[in-house]
């Protein structure tokens, strides 16, 4: 079974570099680490008052970010949802769940790399186990009957495990259509992304008409992942929206390490 060897290459090469770069000024910017390295945004929550709410967040690239966070609005309300309403209002809510569990299957390849690279062997173990009765048992993955024997998915993916090694999650960034991130996380995603492309192409290799396959399963791999998300950008009622968006995904972001 042969690998196209010459983009394998240029996925880690790619990769690799955005891993350094991105990594390296993670380490350097670390929110956490350093109390002084940390530039609070400032929140005045009554138009009257006097007192001033810190929200302590490293955050830069606030005013690039800020843009982005409202060109990921204008895309959610005008592109992306309608295309989502659209295969809810196709799609049969059976069929919905067997593909949900279709890309969950598939995505335990990330959770496993990740398990392992973390050197959690009990998790590796339950990933692998999942992985394997999901396959046969569960049809492809369509079904999961390895929840029902008690073993509960792993969600790992690199910036966790860069995190587990102490790498710090460096400026918050917010990456289009992706939303809130860090740079940590920013490489997390090329990482990820690269073992993804590796696996697809040693999975689909001399199968014909290979790209047109992957661009089918990584779109209805995105209107999947959206349609189960039930956040609305400016739906949330409060002028801080974005203030609050990035604390809750930092926050949620050193739990999931810390796990």
């Amino acid at each position: 079974m042969k690998v196209n060897t010459r983009n394998r290459f240029i996925i880690f090469f790619l990769a690799g570099i955005m891993f350094v770069l991105l990594t390296g000024c993670a380490a350097k910017h670390c929110a956490s680490d350093k109390q002084e390295a940390v530039a609070p945004a400032k929140l005045t929550l009554e138009a009257n008052s006097e007192t001033v709410y810190m929200i302590e967040a490293y955050d830069p690239l606030e005013s690039f970010n800020r843009r982005m966070y409202d060109f990921n609005y204008y895309f959610d309300k005008y592109i992306f949802l309608p295309v989502v309403s659209g295969y809810e209002f196709i799609t049969p809510d059976y069929i919905e769940a067997r593909v949900s569990n279709f890309f969950d299957n598939l995505r335990e390849v990330k959770n496993l790399t990740n398990c392992l690279l973390q050197s959690k062997a009990k998790d590796s173990g339950v990933t692998i186990g999942r992985f394997l009765v999901n396959s046969t048992i569960g049809l492809a993955g369509f079904y999961d009957p390895a929840t029902s024997f008690g073993w509960q998915r792993r969600n790992e993916d690199f910036g966790q495990t860069l995190g587990y090694y102490n790498v710090g999650a460096g400026p918050y960034l917010v990456l289009p259509i992706f939303g809130p991130s860090c740079f940590r996380d920013g490489a997390g995603l090329l990482f990820d992304g690269a073992v993804k492309s590796l696996c697809s192409d040693v999975a689909l290799d001399n199968v014909g008409g290979k790209s047109a396959i992957l661009a089918a399963a990584n779109t209805l791999n995105a209107i999947d992942a959206r349609h189960r998300i039930s956040f609305r950008y400016y739906q949330s009622g409060s002028p801080f929206e974005y203030d609050l968006v990035r604390r809750l995904y930092l926050d949620l972001r050193k739990i999931e390490i810390a796990k």
